[in-house]
């Protein structure tokens, strides 16, 4: 595992001797926008391990995504190599549907320390709701970034992290009946402890989100990657472009429904991946990405 070949990998060209708040911003925003978050392995017939080796060479190696235990591990390696003072969390993930919280820890994150300031650099998300620059660790305060505002509320030691959601334009509203959620204005997106932990207390759920009838994971095929003004993301054969704060406070959303025979370029121009084994989309589950 080469740090120089993980900055070729995320394009990234910028100094890193000092580990200090921008150089650890830059690196992230590069990551983001360069590793899709994607779970195309599990509707590829190949099985996700939870070893930093073989994420490195997933990622780094075959220019590969990864979900929140490859992204964020990968991650937490690369930053305590520059010398980061970084901590595993975990997280259980807000589900709309039950208007509840995964009852299991099923989100891999990380707390960074910098100058006496913690931190919370999460690079494993995706979709509408990843965050584009460490946050710092304070409750009730809001702090904007590009995607929107987030912020975390703390209560009694547990940690919530919520999105303030802009409107949507979608032009080709036929196309998409679960973009359209006027009523909810903020987002709850997961909540933490500050308990630190170790990769083998995420040995059951990487397990588990891989192969549970009614994990997200199974039932929605997911890669999703950060831009320089939104996201891009192909869920099942549905291609969603999102262009943030296009106007008045509003994101622009364009989707499009993709044939069998388009899913392979796609995933190639718009995501840079390339599958080595048949790729069979799947969106089963009604749950709003978006």
């Amino acid at each position: 595992m080469d740090i120089k070949e993980y900055f070729a990998r995320i394009s990234y060209r910028g100094s890193h001797n000092k580990p200090d708040l921008s150089t650890l911003s830059d690196i992230f925003q590069h990551h983001i926008r360069a590793v899709p978050f994607e779970n195309l392995s599990i509707h590829c017939g190949e099985k996700i391990e939870l070893d930093l080796e073989a994420t490195y060479n997933k990622i780094v190696g075959k220019k590969r995504g990864g979900w929140c235990m490859e992204n964020n591990y990968l991650l937490s390696w690369v930053l305590k190599t520059l010398g980061y003072d970084v901590t595993l969390l975990a997280a259980n993930v807000y589900f709309p549907e039950h208007n509840g919280y995964a009852e299991e820890i099923d989100h891999l994150l990380l707390k960074v320390v910098l100058d006496g300031k913690s931190y919370i650099v999460d690079g494993g998300f995706g979709m509408a709701y990843q965050m584009w620059q460490p946050m710092e660790l304070i409750s009730g305060t809001d702090q904007p970034q590009i995607p929107g505002v987030f912020r975390f509320q703390e209560e009694s030691g547990i940690w919530y992290l919520e999105k303030v959601k802009r409107k949507q334009l979608v032009p080709n509203q036929s196309d998409s009946t679960s973009h359209n959620v006027e009523d909810e204005v903020c987002r709850r997106i997961y909540l933490f402890t500050l308990q630190p932990r170790d990769i083998e207390e995420f040995r059951g759920c990487n397990a588990q989100l891989q192969t549970a009838p009614d994990s997200l994971f199974v039932t929605k095929s997911i890669c999703s990657l950060q831009t320089a003004d939104g996201i891009r993301a192909l869920v099942g054969w549905k291609l969603t472009e999102m262009k943030y704060n296009y106007r008045d406070n509003m994101d622009l959303v364009e989707v499009r429904m993709l044939a069998d025979e388009e899913m392979e370029k796609t995933l190639k121009e718009k995501f840079s991946i390339t599958l080595d084994k048949k790729f069979v989309p799947v969106n089963t589950s009604t749950l709003s990405l978006f």
